[in-house]
């Protein structure tokens, strides 16, 4: 098993994710994560264009997905370690409507500290014209 494997069983715990949204882990790896999500009409807006919140719920997974690489590394370890990081606050920049069928997030880690995160988020197109722009902070929560 490899850490995408691990992270897509970890994850698909995430119903609204990975179930009503329908996102797909595409590939993870340390403080990395591609997501994809095939669009379809439930995605839309009355005007017809993908909706926000659907951009911002596949920048949010892939964020607690990269943000949590460490602990999914343990689990691949045979370690009993339970997600710890979490989303603190985000700002979203939509820069242009979505083309094609497709959207893919891509993490770009900025600093995983022992307390906070902070990763650039950018979401793409089937053209992979970048769409979104997102900064996430993000805080370990230990209980």
């Amino acid at each position: 098993m490899n850490l995408t494997e691990i992270a897509r069983k970890v994850f698909a715990d995430d119903l609204y994710a990975t179930q009503t949204t329908g996102i797909c882990i595409e590939s993870a790896d340390e403080n990395t994560t591609v997501c994809t999500l095939q669009l379809s009409d439930i995605h839309r807006n009355a005007k017809g264009y993908i909706m926000g919140g659907v951009i911002f719920t596949i920048a949010d997974f892939a964020f607690a997905i990269a943000a949590n690489s460490k602990v999914l590394l343990e689990k691949l370890q045979g370690k009993d370690s339970q997600l710890q990081w979490v989303s603190l606050s985000s700002t979203i920049h939509f820069l242009t409507p979505a083309k094609g069928n497709t959207i893919k997030a891509t993490t770009i880690p900025i600093r995983q500290g022992h307390s906070n995160a902070i990763y650039q988020i950018l979401v793409t197109d089937s053209e992979n014209r970048k769409i979104a722009h997102i900064t996430t902070s993000g805080t370990r929560i230990t209980l």
